[in-house]
């Protein structure tokens, strides 16, 4: 890795294995103040449907809810109480990012995905008024389309789909998040807001 990136594994759905993290990272890192809550997973699949086949009723597991919430929602929430409670006890203002998506409006066969991303974005306002007399800034960045790995499984056509009705006519890079994600940290005076980077898209 290069100098000064350490890397280590985590589960975020694990509250004691987030209480050892931070301080880990902290100790790694002479010091902790920025989080960005990137964690996250997809298990698409309809609320309710009905099989076009079968004519079957179809539910989304509560495997599938539980596995998203746990890991998308859940996890954010522990990291960003830990890394809070290290800046707050230490005497470190910070900058925390929450990784949104525009999909929180409200997308088909995403349900799960849709109330984490949702909540996120919500809370990112309640903690900014909660960790200001901390000196914590609190935002969030939300997504489009955006070429990772948990796109790439997509098949072409959808692909294309996808594409045709972002205005700017292609997906977002990972590059185009992160300066979002710069500007948060680098700008002072911006907390409690939600950049959308969609290209122009809205679900």
């Amino acid at each position: 890795l290069p100098e000064g990136i350490h890397r280590r594994k985590l589960n975020v759905a694990d509250q004691d294995d987030i209480a050892s993290f931070v301080p880990w990272a902290a100790e790694q890192m002479g010091g902790l103040n920025g989080l960005i809550n990137n964690a996250g997973i997809i298990r698409d699949g309809l609320w309710v449907g009905k099989s076009r086949k079968t004519g079957e009723i179809r539910r989304m597991s509560r495997e599938d809810w539980d596995l998203v919430i746990a890991i998308n929602l859940t996890g954010a929430v522990l990291m960003v109480q830990e890394v809070v409670a290290h800046m707050i006890e230490n005497g470190a203002p910070g900058v925390i990012v929450n990784i949104s998506s525009v999909a929180r409006h409200g997308n088909r066969g995403q349900t799960n995905y849709v109330a984490a991303k949702a909540a996120l974005a919500a809370n990112t306002r309640t903690w900014m008024k909660e960790f200001a007399p901390y000196g914590i800034r609190v935002a969030a960045v939300a997504p489009g389309a955006t070429e990772t790995s948990m796109t790439a499984g997509m098949n072409q056509k959808a692909l294309d789909m996808i594409r045709a009705s972002i205005p700017l006519g292609r997906m977002g890079q990972p590059e185009d998040i992160w300066r979002a994600v710069k500007f948060i940290f680098e700008c002072d005076y911006f907390t409690g807001e939600t950049i959308d980077v969609a290209g122009g898209a809205t679900l």
